[in-house]
């Protein structure tokens, strides 16, 4: 009997042993608070958890991990499993990507964005730009056009964004410069400190990140219409985790990419769009649309110029720039 019961003890010892050695784990880097930016992580956090039955779970740290410039460093050491990054904070380490950070694209809409992103991401070009941080590229946080809120007297044209401070990364940096305007790049979570205390004037953002970051608490004015484009933030997984994943745990994983992306498009466009208008109007904020040829020069000013330099210098790195700006440009071109 004593004999039986050890064996018994000793099976469920082993089968406890094993269960536990079958759950799987992630660490997931992203940053701010939970808001429309992360929803499609916390969609894909529920959604793994439900179809494997809990035995593959995605914790997610609002900046407990690491600051969010650093989180394509945490990937590339296996600090954490996920993380979600901007291309535009470190536009060296993931050069590929920023093509669809080039000002004046003409992407109308967030399902537009997520096509664009996702074929750049398998792009050969990306996989390999990529590859060298560990990270496999998983899914983009597709975001609206940009545009400012302000300190101060609204401007009357573009003229008046001579000399002005913006925060404005990658590409909308740059075209803010054809404008005169002098851009600083700074991570989302320095922005309304950076206001507060006059470093900068105004703030290229989505709409999301306005109202989550601060920046109408003490805004005056907000452009309609200047649309100079967006940024990339993509979020990505350190390539050794997800070879490790078991089938099952990888299946669970890439099956809830576009459901969770679908989650992500509809709670931006209904929820936060929903927000936003009434968000202006109770503070008062001016909204400033500039005419139809005002914004036309803007764009001729700006996209060219950005364009062949973005391919000029990508060219140098290795990268086939052209090729990517080209099918950029071609499928925005046929509506895809």
């Amino acid at each position: 009997m004593r004999k039986l019961l050890s064996r018994t003890a000793v099976a469920a010892l082993s089968m406890a042993f094993v269960t536990e050695a079958m759950a799987t784990e992630w660490n997931v880097s992203v940053w701010g608070k939970r808001r429309a930016f992360t929803e499609h992580v916390e969609k894909l956090a529920e959604l793994v958890s439900e179809k494997t039955g809990g035995d593959f779970t995605l914790n997610i740290s609002y900046g407990g991990l690491s600051k969010n410039r650093e989180n394509l460093d945490g990937i590339s050491i296996g600090a954490f499993e996920m993380a979600q990054f901007c291309a535009g904070y470190h536009r060296d380490k993931n050069p590929s990507i920023t093509v669809l950070e080039l000002p004046f694209l003409g992407v109308s809409s967030l399902e537009q964005e997520i096509e664009l992103s996702m074929a750049v991401y398998q792009h050969p070009a990306a996989v390999e730009d990529l590859g060298r941080w560990n990270a496999t590229l998983l899914m983009p946080s597709p975001l609206p056009q940009y545009n400012l809120v302000g300190l101060g007297d609204a401007p009357a044209s573009l003229a008046d964004f001579a000399g002005l401070s913006v925060r404005a990364t990658g590409g909308i940096g740059a075209a803010m410069e054809t404008v005169g305007a002098v851009p600083t790049s700074m991570s989302a979570t320095e922005v309304r400190q950076a206001m507060d205390s006059g470093i900068v004037k105004a703030v290229a953002f989505a709409p999301h990140a306005h109202m989550s970051f601060g920046t109408i608490e003490n805004g005056t004015w907000w452009t309609t219409n200047l649309n100079p484009g967006t940024v990339n933030c993509p979020v990505v997984v350190n390539t050794d985790a997800m070879n490790d994943l078991s089938d099952e745990h990888r299946e669970a994983l890439m099956s809830s990419v576009d459901e969770a992306l679908a989650h992500y498009v509809d709670n931006y466009n209904n929820a936060t769009m929903s927000a936003w208008g009434p968000a202006l109007d109770e503070r008062g904020i001016t909204q400033v649309t500039f005419s139809d040829d005002e914004i036309a020069a803007f764009k001729k000013a700006a996209a060219a110029p950005a364009a062949a330099a973005w391919i000029e210098d990508n060219t140098k790195r290795g990268l086939p720039a052209q090729e990517l700006y080209d099918m950029v440009t071609g499928m925005i071109a046929s509506g895809s």
